[in-house]
């Protein structure tokens, strides 16, 4: 039996470029492009692959931002706070420790909901443990 994996996730926009300066200066991923025209560009976040794509069924603003929250590990949450405050974004919820762990909830500039994500050594060993035994 074969299992699946999610390995990447098309954010379609009506201005990709846009959305990719924030995300790069946001979260600072690797950046490449497909080949050819008019082309996409992918941001890999250690091995899941953001593409920004054009589209013309979509509008500049999301009007449903909670049905895909996109979480991103962050190493240190307090500096991609700093960087998204930089940049004049809007949160749905601000930096909160849980325990140790840090969560945020930033808009994106087509108001998508981004989650900040920087787990303490005990809650990832714990996520770690947990996803092993699932195994």
């Amino acid at each position: 039996m074969t299992s699946s994996t999610i390995g990447s996730l098309l954010l379609a926009s009506s201005d990709p470029a846009r959305l990719r300066d924030w995300y790069v200066t946001a979260f600072e991923p690797k950046v490449s492009r497909t080949p050819g025209g008019p082309g996409m560009d992918i941001l890999d976040f250690g091995g899941f692959y953001v593409m920004l794509d054009s589209r013309d069924d979509v509008g500049a603003a999301n009007p449903e931002p909670g049905r895909l929250i996109l979480n991103i590990d962050v190493t240190d949450a307090r500096a991609v706070v700093g960087r998204i405050a930089d940049l004049g974004g809007g949160w749905v919820a601000e930096l909160d420790d849980r325990d140790g762990s840090l969560f945020a909830t930033a808009l994106d500039p087509d108001g998508n909901y981004v989650q900040l994500v920087q787990l303490s050594p005990k809650h990832l060993a714990e996520m770690t443990e947990v996803a092993e035994a699932s195994r």
